[in-house]
């Protein structure tokens, strides 16, 4: 990436992380909602990245992690318009399969500073 665009990315970039504490019984299949999930952000446009972690051990309560690099705002805007629209009409709850898994989130957008 040419200097001056990866100074000028790094300035509008957005990531979306995403930490969760998934009981260890729940762990496999909200890992795997996680992924499909993913699949359909990393098909949206300005979406440059996207991962699901697991944590491998340490004194952390989140053992599951979701992390989305957008080119910008804009991005991240239009991609959660399009996810609202894949739970309405395929009838996805995140909030009820979250505790219906026992599972806590922490959420957000963040940017480079």
């Amino acid at each position: 990436m040419p200097a001056n665009h990866a100074k000028t990315h790094r300035a509008t970039a957005r990531f979306r992380i995403d930490k969760f504490a998934a009981p260890t019984p729940a762990v496999d299949e909200f890992v795997a909602q996680m992924k499909h999930l993913q699949t359909t952000l990393q098909a949206q446009p300005g979406c440059t990245h996207a991962a699901v972690l697991t944590d491998l051990g340490g004194p952390g309560r989140f053992n599951v992690l979701t992390w989305v690099e957008w080119q910008d705002q804009a991005s991240v805007d239009a991609a959660a318009a399009v996810m609202q629209k894949q739970f309405a009409s395929s009838g996805f709850d995140p909030k009820a399969f979250m505790q219906r898994l026992g599972v806590d989130g922490d959420l957000g957008v963040y940017a480079a500073v």
